[in-house]
């Protein structure tokens, strides 16, 4: 009667066991997703990234990335680097009212970026891929949101396009965020007037220090040069007593 009581709660406890395992493994955290790197960078300024695909595939490899730049956040200077055994593609688009680039005024900005894996460059079960991008000056704007479509050798397409939600959850297919903050005063050289009130107060310190210094200075010498006399008129006279008492005959 134990052994089978016994058995009974080993069954029980390997059942519950599979079924927590069972539970857990569908509510995993969410697999690895596109990504732009560094996630943050500065407005107003330009920025090197890297749109980083990893393969979520076992079987099949990523053969095509497609990058959409945000239309409500236009770049007006947008370069690829080139990718080993990847072509690169780029689409663009009019924009009204022009984007500004150091005085000069751009109608036609980048909208789209599309790689392609050539022989033998996709990226396998396991890896990941990056491609860098060049591009500013940043927009003032809070985030950039670029939605992503990665392409798999097997024909399937994998859409991240969900923009983030302020407060709620990660979405199921994130699209890559670039979170952009305002430039600080650190950041922009700062120089003194030649004429300010700080600096001539700094001279006139520095020359009053000067001026202490050398009039010490001077009365130290001076105190030496005294004792040096007084020491020497001594020495004499002590020499003149000796040369005097030699020369008394004795008695």
């Amino acid at each position: 009667m134990l052994r089978h009581r016994r058995f009974a709660a080993t069954a029980a406890a390997l059942t519950l066991g599979a079924v927590a395992t069972a539970v857990f493994g569908f509510v995993a955290p969410a697999s690895a997703h596109v990504t732009v790197n560094p996630r943050e960078a500065t407005q107003g300024g330009y920025g090197r990234l890297a749109f980083r695909v990893p393969n979520e595939s076992d079987t099949a490899s990523t053969t095509k990335l497609e990058i959409f730049l945000p239309e409500n956040a236009p770049v007006g200077s947008v370069s690829t680097m080139p990718v080993p055994g990847w072509s690169v593609a780029v689409e663009k688009r009019q924009v009204d009212p022009p984007v500004q680039v150091h005085g000069s005024e751009i109608t036609e900005v980048v909208s789209k970026i599309t790689w392609t894996a050539g022989d033998g460059a996709a990226i396998a079960p396991g890896t990941f891929q990056e491609f860098p991008v060049s591009m500013g000056p940043l927009p003032e704007t809070d985030q950039m949101v670029f939605k992503a479509l990665q392409t798999y050798s097997d024909g399937a397409v994998v859409r991240w396009i969900d923009e983030p939600q302020p407060g709620g959850e990660e979405p199921a297919a994130p699209a890559p965020v670039l979170t952009l903050t305002a430039a600080s005063a650190a950041d922009t050289p700062t120089e003194a007037p030649a004429d300010s009130p700080a600096g001539a107060q700094s001279d006139d310190s520095d020359d009053e220090d000067g001026n202490g210094l050398a009039v010490g200075l001077g009365v130290a010498g001076l105190l030496a040069g005294l004792g040096g006399l007084v020491l020497g008129g001594l020495a004499f006279a002590r020499t003149r007593r000796s040369s005097g008492t030699a020369a008394t005959p004795a008695p």
